[in-house]
């Protein structure tokens, strides 16, 4: 796995979301993106990830790409695809990456499985030191859990500046709504000046656009899964 930067920020807050549960990392990343208009400027390279090239609006989206959006001083990782297996490895890079930009923090945005899927879903926080401006956005406390994925690889690793932020969601599928808890919680955070309602309304557009990708990302494996078995016979 090859960290491939073209630009390299002073002092950056580093956001990760990687695909997991309701992929809210991933959709939240890919609004902040969005919303604040940042530019590729660098990749992580691997050939054990799914050789896939997503199209949107003409232009090829990495499976994971760098992005960073210069007023609020963010980079923002963005994984699109399948990263099982491979969550020490990216933990190793956004490390790696995190010293060469000599990153203020890393954050960590996730979704967790609903404790009581009746009640409304709540977000939580969970910081490497103590930290009174994550506790001051309203966010409880994660005091009792299990962090697995790339979040957990990190959170196992020594001295890094990490903090994670989670959100509650009831379903395996792509959540906006979840994503949208996080955005709040970020805008408060880091004073970002970013409207979450957007991200409520493209809900249905955000979540249909994920699962198209998903979906497309699901039937080039099983093509090739299909092409390997039929060229060993």
């Amino acid at each position: 796995m090859q960290l491939k930067l073209f630009k390299k920020p002073r002092s950056p807050i580093i956001i990760e979301g990687f695909p997991g549960l309701g992929f809210v990392g991933t959709i939240a990343v890919e609004f902040l993106i969005e919303h604040l208009n940042a530019k590729l400027i660098g990749k992580i390279e691997s050939q054990k990830l799914t050789p896939l090239a997503a199209i949107h609006k003409q232009e090829v989206v990495e499976p994971l790409g760098i992005y960073y959006a210069s007023k609020p001083n963010i980079i923002l990782v963005h994984a699109l695809g399948n990263i099982t297996g491979l969550e020490w490895e990216l933990a190793g890079v956004i490390a790696e990456l995190a010293k060469q930009v000599k990153a203020r923090e890393i954050i960590s945005l996730e979704g967790v499985s609903s404790q009581n899927p009746s009640q409304e879903p709540k977000s939580y926080f969970y910081a490497q030191s103590p930290n009174k401006k994550l506790q001051n956005t309203g966010l409880e406390a994660l005091k009792e859990g299990i962090v697995v994925g790339v979040s957990g690889a990190l959170l196992l690793k020594d001295k890094l500046p990490l903090a994670c932020i989670f959100s509650e969601t009831k379903t395996g599928l792509p959540d906006s709504r979840a994503a949208a808890n996080i955005i709040q919680a970020l805008d408060k955070y880091l004073n970002l000046k970013v409207d979450y309602h957007p991200l409520l309304k493209k809900a249905d557009e955000f979540e249909a656009k994920l699962k198209s990708l998903v979906q497309q990302a699901k039937t080039v494996s099983e093509q090739k899964e299909k092409k390997d078995l039929d060229y060993f016979g």
